[in-house]
């Protein structure tokens, strides 16, 4: 079971995340919706494409861009739509 988690709050729980890279994709339906934000920053990943960013918001504090997800991401990637991953600070236990 992976957990991300961040200032004092679980966004995500699953024990069905998608390892890519290092980073655990959780697959929508483990992630607390309410936290995360949907942000306009976007980037390109050579091999998946096309990525949107979440900022995550909890207890009045948001951090910026921490989430990421592949609306359609490209064939090689096809496992991971709709997933999210995270990073700067938040937690992967």
């Amino acid at each position: 079971m992976k957990t991300a988690k961040w200032n004092g709050a679980i966004l995500a729980q699953s024990d069905k995340t998608i390892e890519i890279e290092g980073n655990h994709y959780f697959p929508p339906e483990s992630l607390q919706r309410q936290y995360l934000k949907e942000s306009s920053h976007m980037s390109t990943c050579p091999w998946k494409g096309l990525a949107s960013y979440y900022n995550i918001e909890v207890n009045g504090e948001i951090n910026s861009d921490a989430g990421w997800f592949y609306k359609q991401p490209s064939e090689a990637a096809h496992q991971i739509k709709g997933h999210v991953a995270f990073w700067r600070g938040v937690e992967i236990t």
